[in-house]
């Protein structure tokens, strides 16, 4: 994905996450759970709870309310059962949207999913439809600054074990396979002497589609639309913003 998308879509959605952690800290918790039922409570043996944990704290959600979840998972509650669902389509202007839900009804999800794409100008698609665009990756963002030498950050994510390392004008982006992702997290950031503003697995998009900022205003009216779902866990897109 483009560094300059990337970048101000992060900053753009983090001011949108701050005024609203109510909702993302629902989101986490029922992804917290979620990885709880299906593999365990133990975060060591637990891959998906680890990262999932990582990503709560990394949004500040208290300790208190992380424990919570993971108790009241570990505690079989009866009727309470998530499904994982995929959803497919275009926002508009050609922008391929992928959509990752997690929910207790998935008729309910399904309907109002439809409806976010039919009310924003966007195309609900068949399964399939651009989920070949996108691959699951391990993904860093470091943002440049004068101590940060760019040759010594490629050279040390390489030796590491990343894919890849792109450099875009304000940012440094890692690529790592899923697999390697754990060990690139931990030994990169002590070698180059810098945290990641970003460090998650994602769904990184082949090609982007590039669009002027009047065209993005629509496009990221949609993606905000589906975010705001409770239901909907990601949002991933190939869009990129021209400068």
């Amino acid at each position: 994905m483009a560094g300059h998308s990337k970048w101000s879509n992060i900053k753009h959605r983090k001011g949108r996450q701050d005024a609203k952690k109510g909702k993302v800290f629902t989101k986490l918790s029922k992804e917290i759970f979620q990885a709880v039922r299906e593999s365990g409570g133990d975060p060591v043996t637990n891959t998906t709870l680890r990262l999932a944990i990582e990503k709560a704290k990394q949004a500040n959600m208290p300790n208190d309310n992380i424990e919570r979840t993971i108790n009241k998972a570990l505690g079989n509650i009866e009727g309470v059962i998530y499904e994982d669902i995929i959803y497919e389509g275009y926002a508009p202007h050609g922008v391929a949207v992928y959509v990752q839900a997690l929910t207790d009804n998935k008729n309910r999800t399904a309907a109002e999913v439809r409806l976010a794409f039919n009310k924003n100008n966007g195309n609900l698609g068949e399964s399939g439809c651009v989920a070949f665009m996108f691959a699951r990756k391990g993904y860093l963002l470091f943002e440049k600054t004068e101590k940060l030498d760019e040759d010594i950050v490629l050279l040390e994510a390489i030796e590491a074990g990343a894919e890849d390392v792109k450099n875009e004008a304000d940012a440094l982006e890692v690529i790592t396979a899923p697999e390697d992702f754990e060990q690139v997290k931990q030994c990169l950031p002590n070698a180059i002497n810098a945290e990641p503003i970003v460090a998650e697995v994602t769904m990184l998009p082949s090609t982007t589609t590039l669009v002027n900022d009047e065209q993005a205003l629509a496009i990221i009216q949609l993606i905000e639309a589906l975010e705001d779902n409770d239901d909907v866990q990601n949002v991933y897109h190939n869009l990129e913003i021209a400068d």
